[in-house]
């Protein structure tokens, strides 16, 4: 089965244009879900981080909405900010963005 990407976004957050921005300049296809309209992706997102941060950037299987695998757990009190966690990338910026694509296949180097 395929992958594709998905975000959740926030339409108040910087960062959550900017990564819809770098997505589009590198043609790269998204998913873009807004947690402020909808609760139940918002409520996955604070499953998954701790609390609504966004972007939250995830690799999920093709029609899915969710990490294709378990994202790695975070230690205690740290900041999701920029980790790659497998399947998932929380307010990352283009750099670590960009990396962690290529990493999964996504885009070329």
């Amino acid at each position: 089965m395929s992958r594709q990407v998905v975000v959740y976004i926030s339409p108040w957050c910087s960062s959550s244009s900017d990564t819809q921005r770098a997505l589009k300049e590198w043609a790269v296809p998204a998913t873009f879900i807004n947690i402020k309209e909808d609760r139940a992706a918002a409520a996955r997102v604070k499953e998954w981080v701790g609390f609504e941060s966004v972007p939250t950037v995830v690799i999920a299987e093709e029609g899915r909405l969710e990490p294709f695998e378990p994202p790695a757990p975070l230690a205690a009190g740290a900041s999701p900010r920029g980790i790659d966690r497998g399947s998932m990338l929380t307010e990352a910026n283009r750099q670590q963005l960009r990396a962690w694509l290529v990493k999964h296949g996504i885009m070329a180097e």
